[in-house]
């Protein structure tokens, strides 16, 4: 029997398939892609490339052993309790759902972080985002087994003010030394499997976001959290290197029509 305070757009058939039989998920990679788009930086290939052959479990070249793991983390901010002036009326055969437009809006941020190859999911929600917080995510997964003996624990994450740079690899390395902090390039947030993750708690845990209190909020997101890695599979990731090696070798192309667009844009309207 699955708890009803896990709200009306959770079930258990929902949950254990959020994307279809098997959990199966493509990235959405961006169709724009124009010189100056994050596509076009010559990072991209390096920085990019080393996260996808992490999903492939390579590093350098080399095999991943058993005993090292890949972690996908990030921040969901701002998910708000919103209490609502009058309550929200359940939707009924030729009647909708009623949501009233009105309510208070404090906020968690929750913080998680995905075991890629065990579908493991830790997280935490926290009044704002920042170092300490991030650090607390961390201590959460690198003090339990299997990762506090692991050989290499690579987290892979954005940019965010949290975890960026030099500083933040050598804060974490002080801490765990054999953490590996792995940067995805700036605006490819469709690399980190962590927002899918995101988009499954968004649809099926916080829409319609109706909440009496944040304590609501955080039970509401743990115990979806608990119960989806009881039941979930890895993401099937399929988007490998040599993908975004033929996404790459068609910028040319891709620059050159988008060129003659604006060319008959600019025709039309002189």
């Amino acid at each position: 029997m699955v708890s009803t305070c896990l709200g009306p757009a959770w079930s258990l058939r929902s949950a254990a398939a959020p994307f279809g039989d098997g959990c199966t998920k493509t990235p959405s990679v961006p169709g724009n892609i124009e010189p100056g788009s994050s596509l076009a930086t010559p990072i991209l290939p390096l920085k990019a490339g080393r996260i996808l052959d992490l999903y492939e479990r390579r590093w350098n070249g080399q095999i991943l052993q058993d005993d090292e793991f890949v972690i996908s983390a990030d921040e969901k901010t701002s998910i708000q309790a919103r209490r609502r002036r009058h309550p929200t009326r359940v939707g009924r055969p030729g009647r909708p759902m009623r949501v009233e437009h009105e309510y208070g809006c404090p906020a968690w941020a929750y913080l998680a972080a995905l075991d890629v190859y065990h579908a493991r999911v830790f997280g935490r929600c926290e009044t704002k985002n920042g170092i300490a917080p991030f650090d607390r995510l961390v201590d959460q997964v690198m003090a339990r087994s299997p990762y506090a003996e692991a050989r290499r624990v690579f987290w892979i994450v954005d940019n965010g003010s949290a975890h960026r740079g030099s500083r933040a690899v050598a804060r974490l390395q002080r801490r765990y030394p054999r953490l590996v902090l792995v940067h995805g390039p700036l605006h490819a947030s469709w690399l980190n499997q962590i927002e899918i993750y995101f988009s499954i708690v968004q649809r099926k845990v916080l829409t319609p976001n109706d909440f009496p209190d944040l304590a609501a909020v955080a039970e509401r997101l743990l115990k979806f959290q608990s119960y989806y890695q009881s039941i979930a599979k890895p993401f099937e990731w399929k988007f490998t290197r040599q993908d975004l090696q033929q996404l790459l070798g068609k910028m040319p192309s891709l620059a050159a029509r988008a060129e003659k667009i604006r060319d008959r844009t600019y025709e039309t309207t002189d």
